[in-house]
Order: structure tokens, then C-alpha cells, then sequence
């Protein structure tokens, strides 16, 4: 049975087989074993013949393309080293582009902004273009004065004296023609209860006006003028010139100054002229007439080198500014000391100087002695809060000053 017995192969049955099943199960299959093997014998002959074909083929080649010497050690490390070379290149242009793509979009947000910006002012000009179409009107008052001089049929008011002998008692905004002006121009006029008529031709009084200014500048006049006098301004050497210089009558300069505790001080000189452009606006007084803040026009010796005074008096001196310099110095005082003004070697009195708040200021904090200085009153390192600088006929300083010492009249403020 089953059991009792050793199943060789399933294809037996489930008996147990005897010698002569065996022999019958070996005839059976002997002959599709028989024709089995030829066929692998068949197989392995076409293997082996195609193996012969391949290693002709093989030797074929080999004959073709002959074997390559091996490369060498030190050349596979020179190309490990360019190949990293070339990643490394790879990624710095890569960083490159990545930053010209955001340079890129900056510009073009640039021009974008910009556009729309020129749009905006083409959009102004139209609306200007409009009102220019429109008569002009003044926003600021300017006062008119009677009784105005023709001299052989030209309008003539030689400075704010002559808007003052017209009756007028207002201080204010002025237009004035010098003999030798071409046309007329706006003045501050300071006018008092006697009749003096003062042409201001500078004032400071917060540091609102930056008086580092150019030669063309100082000649023209900048700044603003206002009705209550309230604006830093400087008229212009050019204006100052035909003031001074058209009429026989000397002018008289008033300089008032005022520090950072209110108290004030003044210095008048006599008989000041301010020369033409070819001379370079020259600068000239007859003396000193007086005053509580001293004569720094003169000079002062500040003790640092014998001629100090020599080389820091203002009278006979040029006009220079940072681009035209016309100073006694080795250097350029205008563009040392950031302003336009009559330097010496460099000056002793130096009103269009750098404003500093508070009004202390040192070498160390700039380098040179710049501020608005009065050396005479305060040291060169003082900067004083307020000044003005005006002109008057001589004739009627004497006048006005007599007429205040008497007593018989008082000044605008006088209680």
C-alpha cells in the first residue's frame, strides 16, 4: 500500500512499483528523454558555434580599434579638479544671474515709479501752463511808495532812504531803482518813527538759509524776503554795488548782532562801498564810527602768530567764495570755512559763517573756526544766533543819531 511503500514519482499511481514497473515506466519515457537530450545536444552545438563567431568578431575589433593605454593617476586628479572648477563657476554665475534678475526687477520697479512720476509732472506743467495764462498775483505784500524821482524821464529811488524822505513810516517789502540799475529790484526796508530808511542787505536768524553759496549766488542774491523780515537772506554784491557807488553820498554800514542770550551789541562803519564784479566786489570803509561790539573789521590778534591782526582785517579785501578765490591765504578761506565773504588770511569777522545751535562749537567739532563770528564781542568759538547787515546815507546816520541823543524823538519800540 501506500503507505508501506516509497512513491519515486507521482506518474507510478499511488502503488507501490515493482521492478518491472520500473522497467515499464523507463521503456515509456525513453525515447522523448532520447530526443530531449539530442535537442540540448543541438543547442549546445549552436552555442558553440556561435561563440567561435563572437571571439572573430571580438579579434575583429580588437584589430580595429587597439586597446588604450591606462590613464594615468595624475591626470584623473587634474580633471576631478576641473570638473569641480567648472561646478564651482557653474554656481558663482549661477549667483550672478540670480542677482542681475533682482537688479533687474529693482531698476524695473525703478522705471515704473519713475514713470509714474513724470506722468505726475507732465499733469503739474499742464496745471502750471493754465495758471501762467491767468494774470499774476502777488501773495506777498509789497508795499508802494509816493512821490516817486524821474531823473531825465527814468524812474529813480535810490535805496529805502529815499521810499523814507517820501513820507512813508512802514517797514516792509520795497521795490527800489538805483541810478545805475538796470531795472528795479525788491529790498527790505527798516524804516523807524524818524525817518531812517535802512536797505538790509543780510540777515540770519535760525540757520534756515545755507550760505555756503557759489559766486554767481553771492552776486545774484539768495534767500527769501518777507514782509515781517522773518527769512535769511543775502540781496546780492551785485545790488549792493550800484546802492553804494550811485551817488557821491557815502553810505554808512550798521552791523547788528544778538547772542544766545539775547543781549545785543552793534558796530557801525563809515563812508562803505562794495566795488564791481571785475574787482571782485571789493569791500571798503572809511573808519570805524563806534559801537558795543567792537571793530572786528579791523582785525583782531588772536595771539597764535605775530600779524594775526594784519591777517584777519577785513577793510580793502576781495570777495571769495568756494569757487573763486580771491583771498590772501595759501588755501581757500571760502571753502575752509563754508562761506561766501571779504576774507583775509582768513578773517576776525564772519557773519555768513555755519550756524550752530546753541551757539558753542570747537576745532575738534569742525576743524576751523566757520561759525557766525564777531571776535571782538565773542571768541571764534562762538557762533552768535542773530545778525543783520544794512546800509544808510551817512548823512542821515548823523542825523538820526543826533536826534536820538536829544531826547526830542523816539525809536519804534521806545516806551
Amino acid at each position: 500500500t501506500q503507505d508501506n511503500c516509497c512513491i519515486l514519482d507521482e506518474r507510478f499511481g499511488s502503488y507501490c512499483p515493482t521492478t518491472c514497473g520500473i522497467a515499464d515506466f523507463l521503456s515509456d519515457y525513453h525515447t522523448s528523454v532520447d530526443r530531449d537530450l539530442q535537442t540540448i545536444e543541438k543547442l549546445l552545438q549552436q552555442i558553440d558555434n556561435s561563440t567561435v563567431v563572437t571571439e572573430q568578431v571580438i579579434h575583429h575589433i580588437r584589430n580595429i580599434y587597439p586597446e588604450e593605454k591606462q590613464v594615468h593617476p595624475n591626470l584623473i586628479d587634474d580633471l576631478i579638479k576641473k570638473s569641480r572648477k567648472i561646478v564651482e563657476e557653474f554656481i558663482r554665475y549661477d549667483a550672478t544671474i540670480q542677482m542681475l534678475y533682482f537688479i533687474s526687477r529693482q531698476l524695473t520697479d525703478m522705471y515704473i515709479l519713475n514713470n509714474n512720476k513724470i506722468t505726475q509732472l507732465k499733469e503739474k506743467i499742464v496745471q502750471l501752463e493754465v495758471k501762467c495764462l491767468e494774470p499774476c498775483k502777488d501773495t506777498v505784500q509789497i508795499l508802494e511808495a509816493t512821490g516817486k524821482v524821474m531823473l531825465m524821464g527814468i524812474l529813480f529811488i535810490a535805496d529805502c532812504q529815499d521810499i523814507a524822505n517820501k513820507g512813508v513810516r512802514k517797514s516792509g517789502l520795497y521795490f527800489i531803482k538805483p541810478l545805475k540799475a538796470k531795472e528795479q529790484f525788491l529790498v527790505y526796508c527798516e524804516i523807524d518813527t524818524l525817518g531812517n530808511g535802512w536797505t538790509v542787505f543780510q540777515r540770519r536768524l535760525d540757520g534756515s538759509e545755507d550760505f555756503n553759496k557759489n559766486w554767481v549766488q553771492y552776486k545774484e542774491g539768495f534767500g527769501h524776503l518777507s514782509p515781517d523780515d522773518q527769512t535769511e537772506f543775502w540781496l546780492g554784491n551785485e545790488k549792493i554795488n550800484v546802492i553804494t557807488h550811485q551817488s557821491p553820498i557815502p553810505y554808512a554800514l550798521r552791523i547788528e548782532l544778538e547772542d544766545w542770550d539775547g543781549q545785543k551789541r552793534t558796530a557801525d562803519y563809515a563812508m562803505f562801498k562794495v566795488g564791481t564784479e571785475n574787482d571782485k566786489f571789493r569791500m571798503t570803509y572809511g573808519y570805524y564810527i563806534g559801537g558795543d561790539a567792537g571793530d572786528a573789521f579791523d582785525g583782531v590778534d588772536f595771539g597764535m602768530q605775530p600779524g594775526d591782526k594784519a591777517f584777519t582785517s577785513h577793510n580793502a579785501m576781495q570777495f571769495s567764495t568756494f569757487d573763486n578765490d580771491n583771498d590772501r591765504y595759501e588755501g581757500n578761506c571760502a571753502e575752509q570755512d563754508g562761506s561766501g565773504w571779504w576774507m583775509n588770511r582768513c578773517h576776525a569777522g564772519h557773519l555768513n559763517g555755519k550756524y550752530y545751535p546753541g551757539g558753542r562749537y570747537s576745532e575738534k567739532d569742525s576743524g576751523t573756526d566757520n561759525g557766525i563770528i564777531w571776535a571782538t564781542w565773542h571768541n571764534k568759538w562762538y557762533s552768535l544766533k542773530k545778525t543783520s547787515m544794512k546800509i544808510i546815507p551817512f548823512p542821515r546816520l548823523l542825523i538820526g543819531e543826533g536826534q536820538q541823543q536829544s531826547g526830542s524823538v523816539k525809536q519804534v519800540g521806545d516806551v
